[in-house]
């Protein structure tokens, strides 16, 4: 490992023993092309059932500067990255995947800039029934964050080590890890600049489940939005509500000339939601 490093590069990986070494090979190759040496590799094996103990063993034993660390069991994407931000010193951190989906000769220049990637550029390969999903969660998140994403989580990014370090309590073990650093900074008025790169078919199996994660996707963008934007995430709630709440005691007062339990639980509805979000959106200035 290189003294007191500038910035560390992480890459978790599971059951990826026919990947790992050209992954390896692949970054210490782009940062020796571009002079790049104060850095550290922290390879983070979740718990792999395969081989890749013994092919990261193998590579250690070759590579002495090469950082493994190992998992008993699966802990999941995020609580992988979070074992490696926590064991690296490089006041930047840049994350990678072991699959071979990202270009890791990107990752100089995202280094340079100090920013999130993000997978936008025509080269950009995955299935559809995994698009029709991220449009929708990519406009909603885009609203709550008030801005444009071109991607949620994508995983070739680069961050600093203070700013992951503030939300690292808060931040998922799973795939949504990225998804919620995104989110997060976002949120709090943080500069995040969105670099377009590509993503190749990874090498081996996937490891996601489309409809499992895409259900999970949802619940965690309901999750960080009403942790980081209470009011922005409750608002359409509010208004629906509000409308109807007008519409029902229109009907009352101007059709039946009475009043109705409905109108009066709809009124009671919507004060109720509008104190929630007013005080939770005074929580979350605070905090």
């Amino acid at each position: 490992m290189t003294a007191d490093p500038e910035f560390s590069i992480i890459v978790p990986g599971y059951d990826e023993e026919h990947s790992i070494a050209d992954t390896i090979g692949n970054i210490r190759s782009v940062m020796r092309r571009a002079n790049l040496s104060s850095y550290e590799l922290v390879i983070v094996n979740d718990g792999s059932r395969d081989g890749t103990r013994e092919v990261l063993e193998k590579l250690k034993q070759a590579d002495t500067s090469l950082l493994v660390i190992h998992h008993e069991f699966n802990r999941g994407y995020g609580a992988a990255l979070k074992t490696g931000i926590r064991a690296s010193h490089g006041w930047l951190i840049a994350i990678t995947d072991a699959d071979g989906t990202y270009p890791n000769d990107r990752l100089p220049d995202l280094i340079e800039l100090c920013a999130d990637g993000a997978r936008t550029s025509d080269n950009v390969t995955y299935s559809r029934l995994r698009m029709i999903p991220k449009v929708f969660l990519r406009a909603y998140a885009s609203w709550i964050a008030r801005t444009t994403i071109p991607d949620l989580n994508s995983g070739l990014r680069v961050f600093r080590r203070d700013l992951v370090e503030k939300y690292l309590s808060i931040l998922p073990d799973g795939f949504s890890f990225t998804t919620t650093i995104t989110l997060a900074l976002l949120t709090n008025n943080y500069r995040v600049t969105f670099e377009p790169i590509d993503y190749f078919e990874r090498i081996g199996q996937s490891k996601i489940k489309p409809i499992r994660d895409t259900l999970k996707f949802i619940q965690l963008i309901a999750r960080t939005g009403m942790y980081f934007a209470p009011a922005r995430v409750l608002f359409p709630v509010l208004l629906a509500t509000g409308l109807s709440a007008i519409l029902s005691l229109g009907y009352d007062l101007f059709v039946l000339d009475d009043l109705t339990d409905k109108s009066v639980i709809l009124v009671m509805f919507t004060m109720n939601t509008a104190m929630f979000a007013m005080l939770a959106d005074m929580l979350d200035k605070r905090t």
